[in-house]
This record gives structure tokens, sequence and C-alpha cells, in this order.
């Protein structure tokens, strides 16, 4: 049972001791103090003094004699009552909890709480101990490896002026915009500069590269200059991969701290402790800044934001400050170490990758941009800006594009020449080699163009084309015989330089429109078949007669033959002379026929 203590008369409390206590009682004894002096100066019962200097009383010792040092009491207390040098002995609990050793080893190195494994053990494992009981064997029984695990190092605020800045984004709240009518989570940029605590703070509804970026930019005009090292949260839009010794920081990210000439340094993942300057302020903000206000605007919530920092924010009494306020000490101590602004405008932009398909196209923010054919299956670096959008593999620029809101962006040359040809050789084009060719072939396309251009578009690079195959010369004659036959086409250009003909004489002239064609008769067809009458004697021979004696047609008769083109061959054996003789010989009359 443990002693008890009187207190101003009252009822007796429970006290435990330790060899500590017991050697003072001791050192107060060997002093020359009596026992009563001992239990009222040091408020213990006088049977438990007596308890105590049992021991020593029993080995002979007496008040007054050879000194004797704290070491030796203790080490004389600790074999007169080990209970006290070894917890373990005095806890009538500590066997049953001793029996979950390794399960309060296995959760204590997972990171759960001792008030945690307190629960699970009395809950799954039916385990009586009290917590207090629990609490006293991990502090006397973890292995060294587990509790070093558990210690704690906070990260000492620097407290040079200009040296560190500390960013993290915050939710705000819900607001429903007046002018849409749509409803936006809105969050807390913010940026504290660890020796003077002046915070900047701009409300955004979208958590992208282009934000993050345009806020840095922003807060960096808001302070006048730059710290020399800025620590983010490990978020994607500033850390692509995080490391405790090499984390990998976003492009676009690097971009602006090269830019500006700071140096990026992430807090650790999941240790927000890294960075608990920006981590407190974070309720004041929604407490002072957000709550029971109204905003028209998104951009007038920002312009609030800055008004709220250098007059609301900035003039509050800060602790860590000794009650000084967060811009005062900024104006006198700070300000004038920060990084002078660049003198260039730095140029937001933003990093992406896109894989370019067989159509040699890379889509990026729902546009299609054209790639060279020969980085077809490649994944693909782009940069973004408000004007352009740059390609990169593996460092190198391959191709640029001015950005487009929606839609596609196609440059030709970006395909192989075969593949493009028809679009590459446009009725300019065409008018450009026939010109190169001679007149007759430029002729030719010009007749060719001058209507419906592009549906005949393929017929002109058709003969252009032929200039490839044959000769140039041969083209520009092959096109002087067609347009001369009156049919400067494709087909008869290719057919003229098929059979060589382009060089041949020009075709006698057609004779006179009035000359009539000859044409036989039935008279003539039929002679040798059925007999006709013959003609009257005395009768006027018909000038238009054929040579068997019966009358042409005369409207076949005013037909003329096509200029260009042969005569037919009744024409032309009627112009040889008179028509052939019958060599069948005629029936006879009544005669059958044969």
């Amino acid at each position: 049972m443990l002693p008890s203590v009187a207190t101003g008369g009252g009822p007796m409390a429970r006290r435990t001791f330790d060899v500590v206590d017991v050697t003072e009682i001791l050192a107060h004894w060997y002093a020359g103090r009596s026992k009563n002096q001992i239990a009222e100066s040091l408020g213990l019962d006088r049977k438990t003094v007596r308890k105590y200097l049992a021991p020593a009383e029993a080995e002979g010792l007496a008040p007054g004699g050879p000194p004797v040092t704290g070491q030796e009491w203790r080490e004389r207390v600790a074999g007169w009552f080990p209970e006290l040098a070894d917890a373990g002995l005095r806890q009538v609990t500590w066997p049953e909890i001793g029996k979950h050793h390794e399960f309060i080893t296995a959760q204590l190195k997972a990171g759960v709480t001792v008030k945690t494994i307190w629960q699970r053990l009395a809950g799954d494992h039916g385990l009586a101990a009290s917590y207090a009981s629990l609490r006293r064997y991990v502090a006397a029984n973890v292995p060294e490896e587990t509790r070093r695990e558990q210690v704690r190092v906070l990260r000492l605020a620097p407290r040079e002026p200009g040296q560190e800045a500390q960013i993290d984004y915050g939710q705000l709240g819900r607001w429903l915009d007046p002018l849409t009518g749509a409803r936006h989570v809105v969050w807390a940029f913010v940026m504290v500069l660890c020796c003077s605590r002046h915070l900047f703070v701009r409300p955004v509804i979208r958590l992208d590269q282009h934000a993050w970026t345009e806020c840095h930019v922003k807060a960096f005009e808001f302070f006048g200059g730059v710290p020399a090292r800025l620590v983010p949260d490990n978020l994607k839009t500033g850390v692509d991969r995080p490391d405790l010794y090499d984390p990998k920081i976003n492009r676009a990210y690097a971009e602006l701290a090269a830019h500006y000439g700071c140096l990026i340094d992430p807090a650790r993942s999941r240790k927000p402790r890294d960075k608990p300057q920006v981590e407190r302020p974070m309720p004041y903000i929604r407490d002072s800044f957000w709550r029971g206000r109204e905003f028209t605007s998104l951009a007038q919530m920002q312009s609030e934001g800055e008004r709220w920092c250098t007059e609301v924010a900035g003039r509050r009494a800060c602790r860590p400050l000794e009650g000084a306020s967060p811009l005062a000490v900024f104006e006198a101590a700070e300000k004038g170490t920060l990084a002078a602004l660049p003198a260039g405008e730095f140029v937001l932009a933003e990093w992406r990758t896109a894989k370019v398909g067989p159509d040699i196209h890379a889509s990026v923010a729902k546009v299609l941009y054209s790639i060279p054919w020969r980085h077809i299956g490649k994944t693909l670096d782009v940069r973004l800006t408000f004007t352009m959008v740059q390609f990169f593999d593996r460092g190198e620029l391959v191709k640029t594009h001015p950005r487009k809101q929606r839609g596609k962006q196609t440059d030709l040359a970006d395909y192989p020449p075969e593949k493009v040809a028809h679009f590459m050789r446009t009725p300019a084009w065409c008018r450009r080699q026939a010109a190169g060719i001679g007149p007759a072939c430029t002729q030719v396309i010009e007749e060719l163009m001058a209507d419906n251009a592009l549906y005949r578009l393929r017929a002109a690079q058709g003969v252009i084309g032929l200039g490839g195959k044959h000769d140039t010369a041969r083209l520009e004659a092959a096109c002087a015989r067609a347009i001369e036959a009156g049919d400067p086409s494709y087909k008869t250009i290719r057919g003229i330089l098929a059979a060589g003909t382009e060089t041949w004489p020009p075709a006698a002239p057609a004779p006179a429109a009035s000359a009539g064609a000859f044409l036989r008769g039935p008279g003539e067809i039929f002679a040798n078949v059925l007999p006709f009458p013959a003609t009257a004697p005395g009768a006027a021979a018909d000038p238009a007669a054929t040579p068997s004696g019966h009358p042409a047609d005369p409207a076949l008769l005013a037909i003329p033959a096509p200029p260009g083109r042969p005569r037919p061959a009744r024409a032309v054996r009627a112009a040889a002379g008179p028509a052939r003789q019958d060599t069948v010989p005629a029936a006879a009359e009544g005669e059958p026929l044969r």
C-alpha cells in the first residue's frame, strides 16, 4: 500500500515514492534532524519516515557519522528497497500487459498513439489494465529504437530578414457568383514572410498551374521584392516528385524561380510543422477576412484581399513579435533585405506532356497541333503561354505554333512531301510551274483554271506532273498541239506525248462549210438485192443524186465535215472517182432471188 501524506490537517493523500525521495529523507536524518522535524518539513507521515529509516538504523548508521555522498545513498536505497529502483516489481498489471509486448511495439512503430493502443488492447484482446498502467509500461519497457522514432524536432523559425517565405493553400469556403449564379469553392493562396510575419492573401477558384504561378508574381509585387528561399507544400503545381534530399520541382515553377533568382525548398511530405508560419494564420484568415462578407466578383475579392493584408492583418498585434505589428516590422527590418524585382516581366507558362498520333497531331488544351511526322508515337514536353505553344523532345525544340482556343492547327510542311502533294500544289503553284514550261502550257492551265478552279485543280496538277515524266520541251509542244486540235485537256496532252505526235505538222485546213457530204442512197446499197426501176429516158440528171442514181437527202448533204478530223471513207471514195461497179450481176426480171 502506498504511503499517505498529511495535507493541512485534512485527509491523507496517497503518494508514490522513488529513490530520490528516500535519499532526501536519509540525508535529513543523517544531518541530525529528528524524525518529527523530517515528517513536518517534507509533509510526510511519521510512520513513513520510520519505515525508510529502519534499514539504516539496522545497519548501525547514526546521525553525525562519516560523510556519505548522494551516490552512496542511492546505491544503498536501491539495495534496501529494490521495488523503488525497478518499477516493474511494484506493478501488478505489467505481467498481463507484457503478454502483448510485440503488438505494442509494432503499433508504436506504425505511429499509433498509446491511447489508441490501449483501446485496441481492451476491445480486441480483453486487457483489464488501465490506460495509466499502459503508459507507465510503455515508458519503462519500450525499446530505445521505437522511442527514438517518436522524437520530434521542431523546425527552428529563421529570424534573418528576407531569407524565407512559406507558402500554402487554405480553403475559405463556398461562394455564389452573382454574375453567373455558379457556386465555387474559394481557396486562399497565402505567402508569409517568416521574419516579420507579414502575409499576402489572394483568393482563387482554380488550383491549376497558371493560378499558382500568377499568385507568386502578385505576391512578389505586393512585397516589393523576392525572399531568398521559398518553402511551399508538395502540391503538383509546385513539386512533381517529393523527396527529402532531391525533390523534382515543376518545370513552370522552376522557370519562375530562375527568373526571380530564388531557391525552392519544399517542406517534407505530410509534415505541416515544417511550415508553421503559414499553417497557423489559416484560421485567422478564414475568420477575419472571409466569414460574414459578401463579394460581387473574384476580382473584387482579390483586391479586398490585398487591402485586408495591409490595413487589417498587417496592423494586428503579433505575439511572436512581442506585440509589434507585422507591417511595422516589415517596413523597419525586412523590406530592404528582399531581392529586387527583375527588370523584365515574367511570362506565365504551363508545362504539359502530349503524345503524337498517327495523324501527326498532338492534343494540348483541347486543341490539335501538328508535329513533324518523324516524331509519331513520341511523348513530347509542351510549354504553353498566352500566345504560343512549344513542343520539346528531350529538351530540343521541335515545333512552335501560335496558340488557339479551339479547333486544329496544321502545318502541311510537317507531313511527308508525297503525302500532301495535292494540298501543296495550289492553283497559284500550277500557274508558276506552267510559266516556267512555256506559253502553251500556261494557256492550257489558264483555260483549266478559268472556271471552277478547285474542281479542275487535279487536271491542272496532272498536266504539270507530265513535266516530270517527259521533257518540258515535249510537254510545251504537246500543249500547243492540243490547243490546235481544240481539246486542251489532260487526256489529250497525255495521248499526244504517248504517241509522240507532238512534232507532226499541222493537219490540212477543213473544207468549206457549204460542201455536202457524200452519202450512199438506197439504190446503191440494195442494187444487188432488189431491182429498181431505171430512170426515164430524157429525164434530167439530178445533180444531188448519188452514184446509184438516187437523190441524196438534202439535210444530210448540208452537214459539213468536222474541222480537224478526217473525212468519212464514203466521202473519200466519192472524191476519188465514180462508185465501184457491182461484181454480182443483177437478177433478171422475174427470176427468183438467190
